[in-house]
């Protein structure tokens, strides 16, 4: 079976959000037309305690978006965002609902970062996404959603990696671009580990199977 993952579509990496994404609000279009031609959608969420350790706002003197080391891994600090019970961390309103299976949050623990679905930045913990999907029968995942470059790209190296045929739908998705290339590097880093990069039209097209 072909499911259909989508990563972080949450107000706060909407533009006017915490931590906007540009342009990350023209995606939803598409991805609500591509819910429908899938048999199974599941969605991640960014779920942060405040105390989260990837907050800049939790390291007096440090700046966002500097680097640091956090619990023996390095990590971008950001602005405050998703964190758990407010309105930044609902998925976006535009969002269709009825088709999502199932919500995994990530990014619970204040001790480390998670920008996978499926794992935390170590690899320590699973978020049980991948176990699910596994427990569905599904054997082949089209990734996207925000961002590009951070939580889409890992999602989809680690649904490679645990053995599910992996694609990218890169018109759905939209990155953050921190430095100029990072999204064309994100892009070649998935294509090299065996991902397809592919766009909506492909599959939306009439004479398109699943």
């Amino acid at each position: 079976m072909k499911a259909l993952i989508l990563v972080d579509i949450q107000n706060d990496f909407l533009p006017g959000g915490a931590l906007a994404v540009p342009d990350g609000d023209a995606i939803i279009p598409v991805v609500n037309r591509l819910q429908a031609v899938f048999p199974l959608v599941v969605a991640t969420q960014d779920w942060h305690p405040a105390n989260h350790g990837s907050f800049a706002a939790n390291h007096p003197g440090k700046s966002v978006f500097t680097q640091i080391d956090l619990n023996g891994l390095p990590q971008t600090l950001w602005p405050v965002h998703c964190v758990q019970g407010t309105r930044g961390a609902e998925l976006a309103p535009g969002l269709q609902r009825e088709r999502i299976a199932k919500i995994f949050p990530k990014g619970t623990d204040a001790a480390i970062d998670s920008y996978s679905g499926l794992f935390d930045n170590g690899q320590r913990k699973s978020t049980g996404l991948g176990e699910w999907l596994k427990g569905q029968g599904v054997t082949e995942v089209f990734v996207c959603g925000l961002a590009t470059d951070y939580c889409v790209k890992f999602t989809a190296l680690d649904a490679a990696r645990l053995g599910f045929k992996t694609h990218f739908f890169e018109d759905a998705s939209r990155g953050v671009n921190l430095q100029p290339d990072d999204v064309k590097k994100a892009i070649a880093e998935m294509r090299r580990a065996g991902i397809g990069i592919d766009q909506s039209k492909d599959l939306l097209n009439p004479a398109a199977k699943l």
